[in-house]
C-alpha cells in the first residue's frame, strides 16, 4: 500500500499568498513522512481552485521536496496548448530528477471550460487531440499531427523528460464502465466513489489490463481517495471536519449555484454528516480512523490511499497534527495491505 495526497488549493481564511506559503510547509512534511505523491487539480475562476496554473505552485514543489513524486490531477487539456505542456512537463521532471506524474482529463465543469471560449461538448474531443500530441512530444523528436483543433508539421521537441518513456500517467474514475481505456493504456486511477464501487472499478481494471497484454507482475496504482481529519479524539475531529467541509463545499457548488446545474460524477454531498455516512471521509482518533480505513481498503482492493489533509479553513496546524497522527498511528497499520 502507497500513500498520497490529493489537494484541490480551495480558498482557505488566510491571505493568499500565506496559504501558498503553509501549504509547502505540509507539503515538505508529506516528504519527511514517507508519503508517495501529491496531486494538485486545476479549476478556473472559482474559490475551488486557487492554483489554476499547476506549474507553476510544482515547480515550488519540486524545489521544497526531496523524494515525494508530484502533478496535476488534472491538467485540463481542453484548455491548454499542447506543445505548452510538454514543454511544462519536462521542466518539471528535470526540475526534480524525475519525480513528475501527469494526470491528464477534459475538465468536469461546463461552466469553467466556457469561460476560455470552450464549448463543453466539444471539450472530449479537443482532450483527445491535446493527449496524442503530449504523447508523442513527450516520446519522440519531432511532432507531426493533423486533427480538427491541432495540426502540427515538423515540429521540433528540444527538451525531454528524466523518465522514459514519459511520466507515469493519472486518471480520474467515476464508474466502473469508464477504466477501460485507461487500464488498457496502463493509467494509475484514482476514484472517489464509495468503496463498493471502488472494488467493481478495481475488479473491471484488472480484467481490462489482463485482456490488454500488460505484464501482470507490474499493477499500477489503482487509488481512492479520501477526506482525513485525525485529532486526538472523535468529538473534537468530528467537529473541525464539519466546519471545514462546510467552507469546502461552499467553493465546490459555488458556480454551480450561479450558473444551474449539478455537478457530474461528483460524489460530494452538502454536509460532512452525509460524507461520513457514506465512507467518503473519516474524522476521529488514531484508533478510529485506522479501523474505518482498514475495513474500506480491504473492501475496495485499492493499492494507493489518496488523503486530504488541508480543506477549507482547516489551519496549517490542525492539517499538520492531523498528517503527524496519520503518519505514527494509521499508516503503519494499513501499508502492508494492498
Amino acid at each position: 500500500m502507497k500513500f498520497g495526497v490529493f489537494d484541490h488549493m480551495d480558498r482557505a481564511l488566510v491571505p493568499l499568498g500565506r496559504q501558498y506559503e503553509e501549504r509547502l510547509q505540509l507539503i515538505a512534511a508529506y516528504d519527511a513522512a514517507g508519503f508517495h505523491a501529491y496531486h494538485l487539480a486545476e479549476h478556473h475562476a472559482t474559490p475551488l481552485g486557487m492554483s489554476p496554473s499547476p506549474s507553476v505552485f510544482l515547480a515550488a514543489v519540486a524545489q521544497r521536496t526531496k523524494r515525494l513524486r508530484f502533478g496535476p490531477l488534472v491538467y485540463t487539456l481542453s484548455l491548454h496548448h499542447p506543445l505548452r505542456i510538454i514543454e511544462e512537463v519536462c521542466m518539471l521532471d528535470q526540475m526534480s530528477g524525475g519525480r513528475f506524474e501527469l494526470g491528464v482529463g477534459r475538465g468536469i465543469s461546463p461552466h469553467e471550460v466556457r469561460f476560455f471560449g470552450v464549448e463543453p461538448a466539444e471539450a472530449p474531443e479537443i482532450y483527445r487531440e491535446a493527449y496524442a500530441v503530449i504523447v508523442q512530444g513527450l516520446t519522440e523528436r519531432r511532432v507531426d499531427f493533423a486533427g480538427k483543433h491541432f495540426t502540427f508539421h515538423d515540429v521540433p521537441i528540444v527538451m525531454e523528460p528524466v523518465q522514459k518513456p514519459h511520466p507515469p500517467l493519472w486518471y480520474g474514475v467515476a464508474r466502473p464502465e469508464l477504466v477501460d481505456w485507461p487500464a488498457r493504456n496502463r493509467f494509475n486511477i484514482i476514484t472517489n466513489t464509495t468503496a463498493r464501487m471502488a472494488r467493481d472499478i478495481t475488479d473491471r481494471y484488472h480484467r481490462e489490463y489482463a485482456a490488454a497484454g500488460n505484464d501482470p507482475g507490474v499493477t499500477p496504482l489503482l487509488g481512492m481517495g479520501r477526506y482525513v481529519i485525525v485529532a486526538e479524539n472523535d468529538s473534537d475531529a468530528y467537529e473541525i471536519a464539519r466546519r471545514a467541509y462546510r467552507r469546502w463545499y461552499e467553493s465546490f457548488i459555488l458556480l454551480w449555484d450561479k450558473h444551474g446545474g449539478h455537478p457530474p460524477f461528483a460524489n460530494y454531498p452538502p454536509t460532512y454528516e452525509e460524507v461520513a455516512e457514506n465512507g467518503y471521509g473519516f474524522a476521529g482518533s488514531p484508533a478510529t480512523v485506522r479501523d474505518a480505513l482498514l475495513r474500506q481498503v480491504q473492501e475496495a482492493g485499492i493499492n494507493y490511499l489518496v488523503c486530504r489533509f488541508a480543506f477549507g479553513d482547516l489551519s496549517l496546524k490542525e492539517s499538520m497534527r492531523s498528517l503527524n497522527l496519520f503518519t505514527r498511528e494509521v499508516m503503519p497499520a494499513l501499508a502492508w495491505l494492498g
